[in-house]
């Protein structure tokens, strides 16, 4: 269904010609300060530049007014115009902020090369929060502090002072809301990771408020970082004829920092809101318990550990179950369908995990489904955000898919496939065209029958799917599974080829295996060795033989296994890289011709692409921890290294002091996880039982998930990932952050390519 009016760009910014350089400059002056901390810095002075055009603006025309015989607002007495001019009330009546004397820009600026311009610019935005009550509490007042140089700052005021931005012709063309947004964008780049928390790609909430569409009603984000859902859904009403003030702001950010961010945001372009008296937790603290909105767009913070459901069992919301503590993904989902009217609908990012998540995650999230709830799944493609890792997918909730005014589509979701849309913005940064988002958004009208569109589904883009067929697939949600391939070859699984193909790789490598086994075997042979045929050590074999050297064999036969190993894991299990959102098929060992005939042979995922019937969770989902205790029982005693699990009595010289039956029982399968000298040390037990220090942490591995050794390769893999679950400032002795591990992101791998994996391990040890 074509649109009636032309999207304006949704790149981050503004075209106007002076804001790269106006942040280049501005970027200059923060010196040795970190992006967090400089952007309020910045932003609260652009604020206070605003308000005070704004003001000088009115201020001038009260000035000419009441010294115009011929205007109502004459009057011939100096001191009754000048109580006019100076009447706080006169430029409330036309929402402009009221700013006292000395906060006004000009008296600043006069003292921007003194000492004293952070303690004048902290005693200023003072002012105008006690004159402003609704900026209570909002605006930065840290400017005096000692750590901010005054020489920058004040030549920051110099480098502010020369845009205008709150008269009316600036007003019009949002001149401020644009470089605020700007600059919004440019911190969050700054700031990796952490800028994704207050900020979300204006692309994404074009796209968001495209779908939804908010005319008129309740618009409801419980997580509103710095407030852009609120604004593009206010633009999207302007741009489309409608009136400014018919939709009503609700919100809430538990950041301080960020609420006032969110507060300023929507203070520079007049739209009144209720995000609360204060920050808050929406899970603990709801300002808006009783609220059911019309429409609900949010971006909410990704796979949020340790968000206190222990506190919350029963809570009316959590309507589908309640949310494991290790990931607040449905935990928001949950709290966003709560809050919908009736009618409503919404539109959130979630992490791509979402999509395909089992435990009980994957049982809430087969509730929402069967409940009809779910409208239409977009996955997006990578780099949107300003993270390298964050791939992310956008659901939609419709509380009603029979409403008169859409098509009946109850029993129906539509799945579209958006990971090839956009063009790389800069190396590191992906942004959806103004042509993308028409493209998502009319497919999804049209699809609801919008003004009489009707739908059609576009092999390898968009399909719509009924609830059998999503319950035939597993209740997944992924659009790929579900839209094809626009090679028309959707007849073939690719994930059954990528199998076959991966059995006929792994019966090589076992053969080739094989053959290099006995290979080191004979070399064995001929230093004195012989291999036992009931446990695959070596036995003794002639004098001289010492418990060192059986470790010894013991290790090089672990080697010979490990090149194996390695090879297969490198080839189907490594070299997609995790940090990097979009690869070839080749990357991961496919052959050229499964990269030819089955281009969507790979899935989405929050570490990038994956093979088909892979998943992304967490470790909390494979690994339980162990606290079991040898007690008074004889068990050999372990030390985790850099390089696996070695025994301690032939590793170090002399014991630790300590009670051994205080130590950590370990088991076959076990992974050991340490610290020794600020380096992450772990690894797995392959012999029967043994026992650990206790200030190791010990966990077992749940083989219905995951087989233990390749989860050893992965990690070992993958250990500049892992390197962050060292507690800061850990010293040798301390133990790992357990539950920061357990929340983490982890590949898991398709059982059946994991058992075919297990071959390997099979073929050893083995006769020659």
């Amino acid at each position: 269904m074509a649109r009636e009016q032309s999207r304006p760009s949704p790149h981050n910014g503004a075209n106007l010609g002076f804001e790269q350089k106006l942040w280049q400059a501005a970027d200059k002056l923060r010196n040795n300060m970190d992006a967090a901390e400089y952007k309020h810095v910045v932003l609260g002075l652009i604020f206070l530049k605003y308000i005070s055009d704004a003001f000088e603006e009115r201020h001038s025309h009260l000035q000419r007014e009441t010294q115009n015989p011929e205007s109502d607002l004459y009057v011939k007495e100096p001191e009754a115009r000048y109580g006019i001019v100076e009447d706080p009330d006169e430029y409330r009546a036309e929402s402009v902020f009221w700013v006292p004397q000395e906060a006004r820009w000009p008296h600043l600026l006069a003292s921007a090369k003194q000492p004293t311009i952070g303690r004048l610019v902290d005693d200023a935005m003072v002012a105008i929060e006690r004159d402003n009550p609704t900026l209570k509490g909002v605006l930065p007042k840290t400017y005096a502090r000692p750590d901010l140089d005054k020489q920058r700052l004040g030549e920051l005021v110099d480098l502010i002072s020369t845009i205008s931005l709150g008269d009316k012709e600036n007003r019009s063309k949002d001149i401020l809301g644009r470089v605020y947004e700007y600059f919004l964008g440019q911190f969050a780049s700054a700031e990796g990771k952490k800028g994704g928390q207050f900020y979300t790609p204006r692309c994404v909430v074009q796209l968001l408020v495209e779908m939804l569409a908010p005319y008129r009603g309740r618009v409801y984000d419980p997580c509103c970082g710095s407030g852009g859902m609120f604004v593009q859904s206010e633009r999207f009403v302007e741009e489309h004829g409608g009136r400014i003030g018919a939709i009503s702001v609700y919100g809430q950010e538990s950041n301080p920092t960020t609420w006032r961010l969110a507060k300023m945001n929507l203070a520079i372009r007049g739209i009144e809101n209720n995000l609360g008296a204060e920050p808050a937790d929406s899970f603990h603290n709801d300002l808006h318990k009783d609220l059911k909105a019309d429409y609900i767009l949010a971006n909410p913070p990704f796979n949020m550990s340790d968000w206190g459901s222990e506190r919350l069992q029963g809570d009316v919301r959590w309507r589908f179950g309640l949310t494991p503590s290790s990931n607040a993904n449905f935990a928001w989902v949950q709290h966003f369908i709560h809050h919908l009217a009736p009618n409503g609908t919404a539109g959130f990012v979630l992490a791509n995990s979402s999509m395909s998540v089992g435990g009980a995650e994957g049982g809430i999230r087969t509730g929402i489904i069967d409940a009809d709830l779910v409208d239409c799944m977009v996955a997006l493609p990578g780099h949107l955000f300003y993270s390298m890792y964050s791939q992310v997918c956008l659901w939609f909730i419709a509380r009603n898919k029979a409403l008169p005014s859409h098509r009946d589509r109850r029993g129906e979701t539509l799945f579209i496939d958006a990971r090839n849309l956009g063009v790389m913005a800069e190396r590191t940064h992906r942004e959806l065209a103004s042509d993308d988002i028409g493209r998502i958004a009319d497919a999804y009208h049209a699809w609801r029958g919008d003004a009489g569109g009707s739908h059609q589904d576009v092999p390898g883009f968009c399909k719509s799917a009924t609830i059998t067929e999503i319950r035939r697939k597993g209740y997944a949600l992924t659009p790929g599974r579900y839209v094809g391939s626009e090679y028309g070859k959707d007849d073939v699984d690719p994930s059954n080829v990528m199998l076959d193909d991966l059995a006929v790789s792994l019966t090589q490598l076992v053969s080739e295996a094989r053959e290099r086994y006995a290979n080191t075997l004979e070399n064995l042979r001929l230093l004195g060795f012989q291999p036992s045929r009931d446990s695959g050590s070596a036995a003794r074999s002639g004098p001289g033989f010492s418990d060192e050297s059986q470790v010894a064999l013991n290790h090089q036969i672990s080697a010979t296994l490990g090149q194996v190993l390695h090879a297969v894991f490198q080839s189907w299990f490594v070299n997609f890289d995790p940090v990097r959102a979009k690869m070839e098929s080749t990357d991961i060992g496919f052959p050229p011709a499964i990269g030819r005939l089955f281009p969507d042979a790979l899935g989405d995922s929050e570490l990038g692409d994956i093979p088909w019937g892979w998943e992304v969770g967490t470790y909390a989902d494979i690994l339980v921890p162990s606290t079991s205790r040898i007690g008074g029982a004889e068990a050999p005693e372990y030390s985790a290294t850099t390089t696996g699990l070695q025994l301690r009595d032939l590793r170090f010289n002399k014991q630790l002091a300590r009670a051994q039956a205080k130590n950590k029982r370990i088991v076959k399968g076990d992974l050991v996880f340490g610290l020794s000298r600020r380096t992450l040390n772990f690894g797995l037990m392959t012999d029967p039982v043994g026992s650990v220090s206790p200030v190791y942490e010990v966990f077992a591995v749940n083989t219905d998930r995951y087989v233990p050794e390749l989860l050893e390769f992965y990690i070992r893999h993958h250990m500049d990932m892992h390197m962050d679950i060292l507690r800061p400032g850990a010293r040798e002795g301390q133990p790992i952050d357990r539950r920061y591990l357990l929340s983490k992101n982890v590949l898991i791998p398709d059982m059946r390519v994991q058992r075919l994996f297990g071959q390997l391990q099979a073929g050893f040890p083995m006769e020659p």
